[in-house]
């Protein structure tokens, strides 16, 4: 563990040193004295006891500086791959992807200027853990599996509801208040609070699916794994992806877009804006509060002119305090099919 690291790595024969993560602990320091403190969600707490007076100093050590040194770890494994079976190299591929499994690392977040920013070191580190972990057989009631990747556990401790047949593995973060109908969610996807993965919706690795995000049934959002520096699939907050809707290849869905039954995107699909006097095409991105439906456009060939499959927004989901109502009169003013 990082703990145990961080413990090895900066003990002298000066100090006793303390590394915690949890959110509320007590420590008993000698001769029964007791120290309560919290730590912070996105710290963590070191205290170290000076000899010999056993005076009690604590500083509190940035998430940031300890990424940064488990980043570098995972960056010279990737560089230097024969070193991933060493002990050490495991404990640190390992820790980053227990991280990602809680939710403090993701393989992508959101940027405070509105963008995305890809954690390639992170999307590397599941690669390496697949690379250390080995094929086992488990159970799980009547079911067996064999596979390198464990199933997440304590839905119930977590506060996810998950219906039977849902899957989850371990290294994927499925916030308190999430839905998972029967489905699946591969390693490295985060899946926003009260939002719901409906019925064989799929949600592939290193996916990111906002709040209140509605998948319908038989969705299909792609994983993006390889290359590292590639950005994933992208489904921002208040999205509703209508049924059997297919989004891969690092597409981006931004905030409260509706999308109509089997709209197909991915990074070479024109994306066309037929609202205005002339048509604006996207690629790669459907827009804010956009509403899309499938469509076809004529493009030429060697043997003849024929339609190619395409996504037409046709209007703009109206603003609205109450995004459900929102969403039905979007579905309801354009006849768009769910």
């Amino acid at each position: 563990m990082l703990s145990d690291f961080f413990f090895s790595a900066l003990i002298t024969g000066k100090y006793y040193l303390v590394v915690t993560s949890t959110k509320n602990a007590i420590l008993t320091k000698y001769y029964s004295e007791k120290i309560e403190f919290s730590s912070k969600e996105n710290f963590f707490l070191i205290l170290w006891i000076e000899k010999p007076n056993f005076g009690i100093h604590g500083l509190f050590l940035c998430k940031q500086q300890i990424m940064e040194q488990l980043q570098d770890t995972i960056e010279k494994l990737w560089d230097h791959p024969e070193l991933v079976n060493e002990n050490l190299s495991r404990d640190a591929i390992r820790e980053t992807i227990a991280f990602i499994d809680e939710g403090r690392l993701r393989p992508a977040e959101p940027s405070d200027d509105g963008n995305w920013k890809v954690n390639e070191w992170v999307k590397k580190a599941i690669l390496l853990y697949f690379r250390i972990q080995e094929m086992v057989t488990f159970e799980v009631g009547p079911l067996e599996f064999h596979d390198k990747i464990p199933l997440k556990t304590n839905y119930a401790g977590k506060g996810v509801r998950v219906v039977p047949h849902a899957i989850a593995r371990y290294g994927s973060y499925i916030e308190p208040g999430a839905i998972l109908m029967p489905s699946y969610v591969n390693i490295g996807a985060w899946v926003g609070s009260g939002s719901m993965v409906d019925t064989w919706a799929t949600v592939g690795s290193c996916a990111q699916i906002g709040r209140n995000v509605h998948l319908a049934g038989g969705v299909g959002i792609g994983g993006v794994l390889e290359p590292p520096q590639a950005s994933p699939t992208i489904i921002e907050d208040n999205c509703f992806i209508g049924s059997r809707c297919i989004v891969v290849e690092g597409v981006r869905v931004k905030k409260e877009a509706v999308l109509g039954a089997n709209v197909v995107l991915t990074q070479s699909t024109h994306i066309i804006d037929v609202t205005g006097n002339e048509a604006v095409t996207y690629k790669g991105e459907i827009p804010e509060r956009s509403v899309v439906i499938p469509g076809s456009y004529s493009k030429s060939f060697p043997a003849g002119t024929y339609n190619v499959n395409c996504a037409l927004i046709i209007g703009t989901r109206k603003e609205s305090t109450d995004k459900k109502v929102s969403l039905n009169d979007a579905l309801r003013d354009y006849n768009v099919a769910v």
